[in-house]
C-alpha cells in the first residue's frame, strides 16, 4: 500500500504545477492581452457600423430564424459581415444599447495590461471592470428614464437597448421623478470611491454673511458722506497716476505735467490747476478659436424637432465656408503712441485756454480709425463756444478733419473726434468668428464694423428694416456692401436667404454670379443671375411687389403677421403645401449705384421701392441701397421716410451729410471705411472691416463649387403689359389730332408727350392717348421710361403711307 500512496502523493503535485507554469506563461499572457485587443478593435468596428447601417441588418438577423437563411447568403452592410452585424445587434441593439461602448476601452486596457505591465502600473483591473459595470448601468438607467419621458425623442429610441427600455421603466414605477435623485446621489458615491475623496470643501455660510453685512455698513456710511469722497477722490486721481510708457496700456491714468516732461513741451497755463488726462486703450480682441464646423450649429430652426419640416434637407449636404477663407490681418503695435496722445491732448488744451475755456479732465479712448477725447469743461462753459472751435482745433492738430460731440448722448462731456495718424485695419475673419456673431440669435446678421470703444457692432437687418447707404467714390461704400453680404452668406443657409442683385456698373457684384443655384434670385425670362439693365431692374422690382402681394395673401390665409410667424407654423406642418402654402425664405435686394437707376428711370424706381420699403418689411423682403450721390433727387422725401437706419462715408460737402444723415460730420470722415451709422436716432463713428476682392472669390468659389438647387430662385413673372391700360388701341376712331400730331412727332423726330402738350396746347390725358394711337399705328417706339420715345418713320412719304393704309370708320 506504501508504494501505491507514494505514487499517487508524487502524480498531483505534477499536474497542479504544469497547468500553474502553463497559466504564468508570459507567453500566454501576451497572446490573451493580443487577443482581448484584436477583439476590442473588432468590437468597436462592428458597433460603429451598426449605428450606420443597423435598420438594414436588424431585418436580416431577425429573419434568419424565420425564414432559414444562411449567413453566408446574406449581404450585410456591417464592415466586419455576418459576425460584426450579429455581435452589434445583440450587444447595441438588443442588450446595452450605445452604452456597450463603454466596456470596449476597459477591454482594451485589460489586454494592453497583460502585454506589457510598464503602462498603467498603478491601474487596478477590478477598479476598471467595477468602474466600467456601473457607468454601463448608470447610463442605461438614465436613457431608459429619460425616453421614458420623452417616448417621441427618435435620438433615444435609435441609441437605447432593451436592458435600459426595462430600467428606465423600473424605476420610473419604483422612484418616479426620485430616480434623477438617485442617480446624482449614486454618482457622488462612486466618485468618492473611485478617485478616494476623504474630505469635501468646507462652505462657511456664516462668514460670507458677515462679510456681506460688514460690507453693506461701510456703504451706508460712506454714503453719508458722498460729497468729501468725491473731492478727494479725485485728488487721489491727480496724484497718483505718476506712470511714463514708451506705449499706451489698458487703462492708463497719466498726470498733465508727467506727459509735459515726457513729451517735452511745457505746461500749459501754469497757473491753472492740473487738468486729469485719462488714456483708455483697446485690449487685444481674440479670434474665437471655434472651428468651421461651429457656424453650421449656429443655423436657425436647429431647436425643432427632427419630426419637422426642416428647409436646409434639400441641401442636406451644403457646407458653410470656413473662417480660413477670409485673411487676418495683425498689427505688431498699437496704432496710437502716448507721444502722440500727449502732443493732442495739450493742443487741445491749450486751444480751449486761448479762447478762455478751461478743462477740468479729458479722457482718450483709442479706436481703430479715430481717438476720442472726452472733455469735461469747468461750471460756466457753454457748449456752443466749444462746438464753434472745430476749425480752430483742427488748425493746431494739423489733422484731416476733427468731429466734435457736444454734448455725448447719455454722458455728460463733449467728444471731439481726433484720426489716429497710423489707422489699424479691423480684419472681418474677428467679427465673423467672435462670438457674438456666431451665437447671435439674430435674423439677418450683418457686420458693420468697430466702434471708438472697439466694440463689435452687429446689426440685424430684419429689424432696420431697410439701409440706405451714400458716399463719395473711393470711400468704402463698395467694400461695405460685400462686407454685409459675406456675412449674410456665412450666417445663413441658401434655404433661408435670396439675394437679388442689381449692378449697373456690371463689375461690382458680378463676384457672386457663382452663388446663381445657391443664394440668388432673378426673373424667369433673365439669362444674367445679376441684373445690370434699368427695364430688367423695373421688371425685377414690379415683379418684387407682385411677391409682396402674394406673400401677404399666404400670411392672411395662415392667421399669421409677419414672416417669422409663418415659417415656424409651417416648419411645424400646421400649414399643408397641398394648400398652397410654402417656406418663405428672406429676400434682400441690394441695389449699387441707385443714382444712375433714378436717372434713367425716375418715378419707375422710385414708385416700387417705396411701396417695397414701406410694406414688405413684414414679409421678409429687405432693401439696400447704395448712391454716391446723395442729392435730393436722388434721395427723395419718399425714400428717406422709409429708410430709418442710413450710413454715411465720406461725402464732399455738409449738405450732402445733412441729406443722408440729417446732420453734418460725415464731411469729417477720413475714408478708407470711416462711416457715420444713424440708428435710432443716433450716430455712431464706426471703422468698416477690411473685406479684399480675393477673399470674396474665395468665398463663392467655395459655394460655388457645392450642390446647388437646379436653378436660381425664381421671382414672379412681371408682365410690362398688366400696368398698361387694358383696353386695345382702337384705329378706326382716332383723334381728330392724330394725323396733325404724327406730322409733328416725324418733323421733330422726337416722340415725347410733352411735345404734344406744348405744340397743340392740349393736355396731358389727351396728349397721352395720342402717343398711344401712334404707337399702335407703328410711328413711335414703345414706352423706355424717362427717354422719348423713338421715331419709327424718317419722311414725310413714310409717313404719307402709313395713314393711307390706316383702316377708316364708315
Amino acid at each position: 500500500m506504501a508504494p501505491n500512496n507514494y505514487k499517487i502523493q508524487t502524480d498531483t503535485p505534477k499536474k497542479s504545477t504544469s497547468s500553474k507554469s502553463f497559466i504564468l506563461d508570459q507567453r500566454i499572457k501576451i497572446t490573451i492581452g493580443l487577443l482581448l485587443q484584436g477583439i476590442t478593435i473588432f468590437l468597436a468596428f462592428s458597433f460603429l457600423a451598426h449605428l450606420i447601417h443597423g435598420a438594414k441588418d436588424q431585418h436580416l438577423i431577425e429573419s434568419i430564424g424565420r425564414l432559414g437563411l444562411k449567413p453566408s447568403n446574406l449581404a450585410t452592410g456591417n464592415w466586419l459581415g455576418f459576425t460584426g452585424a450579429f455581435l452589434s445587434y445583440y450587444c447595441v441593439h438588443i442588450w446595452w444599447g450605445i452604452t456597450a461602448f463603454i466596456f470596449l476601452p476597459c477591454l482594451f486596457l485589460i489586454g494592453m495590461k497583460m502585454v506589457t505591465q510598464k503602462i498603467c502600473r498603478n491601474l487596478s483591473l477590478l477598479k476598471l471592470i467595477m468602474a466600467s459595470i456601473f457607468l454601463v448601468l448608470w447610463f442605461n438607467i438614465l436613457l431608459g428614464y429619460l425616453y421614458t419621458l420623452c417616448p417621441t425623442a427618435t435620438l433615444l429610441a435609435n441609441q437605447l437597448g432593451g436592458i435600459g427600455y426595462t430600467l428606465g421603466s423600473f424605476f420610473k414605477s419604483l422612484l418616479g421623478y426620485g430616480t434623477f435623485i438617485f442617480l446624482v446621489v449614486t454618482l457622488v458615491i462612486f466618485a468618492v470611491i473611485c478617485f478616494n475623496i476623504t474630505s469635501l470643501p468646507n462652505i462657511n455660510l456664516f462668514s460670507s454673511k458677515k462679510s456681506k453685512h460688514n460690507t453693506t455698513c461701510l456703504i451706508d456710511e460712506e454714503s453719508n458722506r458722498i460729497v468729501g469722497k468725491t473731492a478727494d477722490t479725485e485728488s487721489e486721481v491727480t496724484s497718483s497716476k505718476k506712470k511714463t510708457s514708451n506705449t499706451t496700456t489698458a487703462h492708463a491714468t497719466t498726470d498733465l505735467e508727467d506727459i509735459s516732461d515726457q513729451t517735452g513741451t511745457e505746461t500749459v497755463a501754469p497757473h491753472k490747476k492740473n487738468v486729469a488726462f485719462e488714456i483708455v486703450a483697446p485690449e487685444p480682441s481674440n479670434l474665437s478659436q471655434a472651428p468651421p464646423s461651429a457656424i453650421a450649429s449656429t443655423v436657425p430652426l436647429s431647436h425643432i424637432r427632427s419630426e419637422n419640416y426642416d428647409p436646409t434637407l434639400d441641401l442636406s449636404n451644403y457646407k458653410y465656408p470656413p473662417l480660413d477663407l477670409l485673411e487676418r490681418y495683425r498689427q505688431e503695435q498699437l496704432s496710437v503712441t502716448q507721444e502722440e496722445l500727449a502732443i493732442n491732448k495739450n493742443n487741445i488744451v491749450q486751444t480751449l485756454q486761448n479762447f478762455k475755456i478751461n478743462i477740468a479732465k479729458i479722457k482718450a479712448t483709442i479706436g481703430p480709425t479715430v481717438t476720442l477725447y472726452e472733455i469735461v469743461p469747468e461750471a460756466g462753459v457753454k457748449i456752443s463756444k466749444i462746438k464753434n472751435l472745430e476749425d480752430d482745433i483742427a488748425l493746431n492738430l494739423a489733422a484731416l478733419g476733427i468731429r466734435i460731440i457736444a454734448p455725448i448722448p447719455g454722458k455728460g462731456t463733449i467728444g471731439i473726434e481726433v484720426p489716429n495718424k497710423n489707422r489699424e485695419v479691423v480684419p472681418l475673419q474677428e467679427m465673423v468668428g467672435s462670438e457674438k456673431f456666431l451665437k447671435g440669435k439674430m435674423d439677418l446678421p450683418i457686420v458693420l464694423g468697430k466702434s471708438i470703444s472697439n466694440e463689435l457692432f452687429i446689426a440685424d437687418l430684419s429689424r432696420m428694416p431697410h439701409l440706405l447707404i451714400a458716399g463719395a467714390t473711393g470711400q468704402g461704400k463698395s467694400v461695405g456692401l460685400n462686407v454685409l453680404l459675406t456675412s449674410l452668406i456665412y450666417k445663413k443657409h441658401p434655404s433661408q436667404l435670396k439675394l437679388v442683385l442689381v449692378d449697373p456698373k456690371k463689375v461690382e457684384l458680378s463676384l457672386y454670379n457663382r452663388l446663381e443655384r445657391h443664394f440668388l434670385a432673378k426673373l424667369p425670362i433673365s439669362e444674367e443671375p445679376i441684373i445690370t439693365e434699368t427695364k430688367k431692374v423695373i421688371h425685377t422690382l414690379n415683379s418684387l411687389c407682385i411677391e409682396m402681394d402674394h406673400r401677404y395673401e399666404l400670411l392672411k390665409e395662415a392667421g399669421t403677421r409677419n414672416i417669422k410667424e409663418y415659417n415656424e407654423k409651417f416648419i411645424k406642418r400646421i400649414l399643408s403645401p397641398q394648400e398652397g402654402h410654402r417656406f418663405l425664405p428672406y429676400i434682400v435686394l441690394v441695389i449699387d449705384e441707385f443714382a444712375d437707376m433714378m436717372m434713367t428711370a425716375g418715378k419707375e424706381i422710385e414708385v416700387p421701392i417705396a411701396r417695397l420699403a414701406q410694406l414688405a418689411r413684414a414679409i421678409g423682403i429687405h432693401l439696400v441701397l447704395a448712391t454716391q450721390r446723395p442729392s435730393v433727387n436722388v434721395i427723395t422725401g419718399i425714400i428717406k421716410a422709409n429708410f430709418p437706419v442710413r450710413i454715411s462715408y465720406k461725402v464732399s460737402s455738409r449738405i450732402d451729410s445733412r441729406t443722408i444723415l440729417d446732420a453734418s460730420g460725415a464731411e469729417q470722415l477720413v475714408g478708407n471705411g470711416d462711416m457715420l451709422l444713424s440708428m435710432n436716432s443716433d450716430i455712431i463713428r464706426l471703422q468698416t472691416p477690411f473685406l479684399d476682392t480675393g477673399e470674396v472669390e474665395r468665398i463663392c468659389s467655395y459655394i460655388g463649387g457645392q450642390q446647388g438647387y437646379p436653378s436660381a430662385y425664381l421671382l414672379p413673372t412681371y408682365d410690362e403689359e398688366d400696368k398698361e391700360d387694358g383696353v386695345p388701341v382702337d384705329l378706326q376712331s382716332t383723334d381728330p389730332l392724330f394725323e396733325e400730331a404724327a406730322r409733328l412727332i416725324v418733323l421733330h423726330q422726337q416722340g415725347s408727350t410733352s411735345l404734344i402738350q406744348r405744340k397743340l396746347k392740349l393736355g396731358y390725358n389727351r396728349s397721352g392717348r395720342l402717343i398711344d394711337q401712334l404707337e399702335a399705328a407703328g410711328i413711335v417706339g414703345p414706352f423706355e421710361g424717362s427717354k422719348a420715345r423713338e421715331v419709327l418713320v424718317t419722311d414725310e412719304a413714310s409717313l404719307n403711307e402709313i395713314l393711307t393704309r390706316l383702316p377708316r370708320k364708315d
